[in-house]
């Protein structure tokens, strides 16, 4: 039997490529006859740049840009075979994980730093760029992006704004002639899975500015923020940033991307999987394994798994998914394509020590061998 395994990452506990090596070992425990392949996968957020680096055969740069907080940062981005194009998640340069608890305020943060991820990678001869948009911890409308990228805001009194969402309202004017022509015309394709527009009640700031740690009255100022903007480039550079679909992703980089940069937002899942060539490796496929931290009716809307599941339903592949916790009543995930799916805990434990790699690793292998067990019996 020839088995695919292409799991998303578990995130606060296994890497794609670590839950696919723990599986697959599972299945060669229960037998050594399994041709056993695996594949990492991610759906745009986390694991985007290993997963297609590795599908292609590409390669790691690490750099340093500026953080979220202005304080310099080391980030990694990706180069795919093709050696042009260029993967990029703004996580990391902007992401939560950069920040304590304590120092997340979208007032005061910045993605700066993903517009110098931009610029090296083009200094590398890229011109290509795939970009994964979760995780930010800014709502600076992509301004900070802009800024690195040549872009220059000013206030009414002539001078150039500052870094953070809090300087959204001070922008008057935009002067676009600093901006190379490098930057003009490189290409990019946004995995983007949400819809929000830039401002108002579901934009980027009340939607996605608590959980950045905005209080309810840094909200209201971030969305006014959001709302000045949109208007001056409206106003300026006849852009309705308030009518692109997906706008308010990251904070508003979705916006920034697809406005100032023409980007194509797409499904993230959708992007990943046509640039990992997934459908050319399930020739040949038996089963595939795939999964991700938790399954719920979410998964079904846009996941990794549900887009595998998918996809290996053209090829009438049975799918198996796997999760540390998966909700009950889920006729959406057989509904997406999935045969069957189970959770790896063996029974009750504090969710803490269930995601500890070890812990995950191990109930992982052992889930895997147990599928592969009953296989064998076929």
């Amino acid at each position: 039997m020839n088995i695919l395994i292409a799991m998303d990452s578990l995130k606060g506990s296994l890497s794609s490529i670590e839950a696919n090596r723990a599986i697959a070992e599972g299945f060669l425990q229960a037998s050594s006859e399994f041709d056993v392949q695996t594949m990492p996968i991610a759906d745009g957020g986390e694991g985007t740049v290993e997963a297609l680096v590795l599908a292609s055969n590409g390669r790691f740069v690490d750099t340093v840009v500026t953080g979220p907080l202005g304080k310099a940062v080391k980030a990694r981005y990706g180069i795919l075979g093709d050696g042009t194009t260029a993967v990029i998640e703004i996580a990391e340069a902007c992401g939560l994980p950069l920040l304590t608890k304590e120092e997340r305020n979208p007032l005061l943060t910045t993605s700066y730093g993903v517009g110098e991820l931009i610029l090296a990678a083009i200094e590398k001869g890229c011109r290509d760029f795939i970009i994964g948009l979760g995780g930010s911890a800014t709502n600076d409308a992509g301004v900070g992006m802009l800024q690195a990228l040549g872009y220059q805001f000013f206030t009414k009194e002539g001078a150039l704004v500052g870094l953070g969402g809090a300087e959204l309202k001070n922008i008057v004017t935009i002067d676009m002639h600093a901006v190379s022509d490098q930057v003009r015309n490189s290409r990019f394709r946004v995995a983007c899975d949400v819809n929000n527009p830039l401002y108002g009640q579901n934009g980027a700031a009340y939607i996605y500015g608590p959980q950045k740690g905005a209080t309810v009255e840094i909200v209201k100022d971030l969305d006014e923020g959001l709302r000045c903007f949109g208007d001056v480039v409206l106003d300026q550079l006849g852009m309705d940033l308030q009518k692109i679909p997906g706008a308010g992703a990251a904070g508003g980089l979705g916006g920034a991307f697809a406005g100032f940069l023409q980007a194509e937002l797409e499904s993230g899942v959708g992007l990943i999987l046509e640039l990992a060539c997934l459908e050319e490796v399930l020739h040949g496929v038996d089963l595939v394994i795939t999964g991700e931290g938790k399954l719920d009716g979410q998964t079904s809307m846009g996941k990794a798994p549900a887009g595998i599941a998918r996809l290996a339903g053209k090829y009438g592949i049975s799918v198996i998914a796997l999760a540390g916790d998966v909700s009950e009543g889920n006729s959406s995930l057989h509904d997406s394509g999935i045969t069957a799916y189970f959770s790896i805990v063996g029974g009750p434990v504090d969710l803490e020590e269930a995601m500890k790699p070890e812990h995950t690793r191990l109930n992982l292998r052992r889930t895997a061998e147990q599928i592969g067990r009953v296989l064998r019996m076929t």
